[in-house]
């Protein structure tokens, strides 16, 4: 479907840090907001998402998963594109075809090891790659406590590529009731970074 049927498209991708809740909400977010999503997904994102979630994934291929997927949160026709780890034929893996903006949530240590030095092994580092290369949005959601050295160092590097670290870590002025409020919060944040016009979290002041 042509992509002028569509408010914009993001790349978003799902990792195998604990978290899985924000990925999924931030997916259902996108779709309810008229945005064309290019999905990306590790193994580990499978297994955390049947672990943490009630969203039991098919265990067939990914044309089933996106199926799923796009029944569940109502996608529509064209709206939703689940790609494998290896189709190096993809968009995104292309500075000519990736969108402006990417989205890694959650997002691993590993994930964050791999982008910052390049390694591209699989397409969710090579379309993080090539978000940096052309000085794209990339916006990475780490999921960890404590951080070690390591992780800070990596997130430091990120940010002077031109990554935006945004860690899930919700905040509580709004009172929340629920662990949606929780999830919301930071789904709220990362569509503000996205341009994408939200209603789960009032502006400050508001």
């Amino acid at each position: 479907m042509d992509q002028t049927a569509f408010s914009k498209t993001v790349t978003l991708a799902i990792t195998g840090a604990s978290g899985a809740q924000y990925g999924l909400r931030l997916l259902q977010c996108l779709l309810a907001a008229d945005v064309r999503v290019w999905l990306l997904m590790s193994d580990a994102a499978r297994v955390v998402i049947g672990t943490e979630t009630d969203c039991q994934l098919p265990e067939g291929d990914n044309a089933e998963v996106e199926a799923f997927l796009r029944d569940r949160f109502g996608a529509r026709e064209g709206q939703l594109k689940l790609f494998a780890k290896t189709d190096w034929f993809s968009p995104v893996a292309s500075g000519t075809g990736a969108p402006a903006s990417m989205v890694i949530c959650p997002a691993s240590g590993g994930t964050l090891s791999a982008i910052s030095c390049g390694a591209s092994n699989n397409l969710i580092e090579r379309a993080a790659d090539v978000a940096l290369k052309e000085r794209r949005q990339l916006v990475l959601v780490p999921r960890e406590a404590p951080y070690s050295e390591i992780h800070l160092e990596n997130m430091l590097k990120l940010t002077r590529m031109g990554a935006t670290v945004l860690p899930a870590s919700p905040g509580f002025y709004q009172r929340p009731q629920s662990l949606e409020d929780l999830v919301d919060f930071i789904v709220a944040r990362l569509l503000d970074q996205l341009g994408v016009e939200q209603e789960l979290l009032p502006r400050w002041g508001e």
